[in-house]
């Protein structure tokens, strides 16, 4: 039995670790997506105004958040 416990405590602590690092990748990419589209707007304050630089790279935000729902419920679907 106590090595059931031992193995049980082991996983737990390997599960909890991975799940501790994917999030922490997972803010890491947040804050390099942010970034990346601030200097894309910063870049189209060259060529456009203010606003519709600002429209432009919402609306680039919003398809990415689309399609990335969309990926994930086809992921975790269990419909073929």
């Amino acid at each position: 039995m106590e090595a059931e416990g031992r193995t049980l405590k082991e996983n737990t602590m390997r599960v909890g670790w991975g799940m501790a690092f994917v999030a922490l990748a997972a803010i890491f990419i947040l804050i390099a997506g942010g970034f990346l589209l601030w200097g894309i707007y910063e870049q189209l304050l060259t060529v456009m105004s203010q606003p519709a630089a600002a429209m432009l790279i919402s609306l680039t935000a919003l398809i990415l958040a689309a399609i990335s729902a969309f990926v994930a419920r086809k992921i975790t679907s269990h419909a073929p």
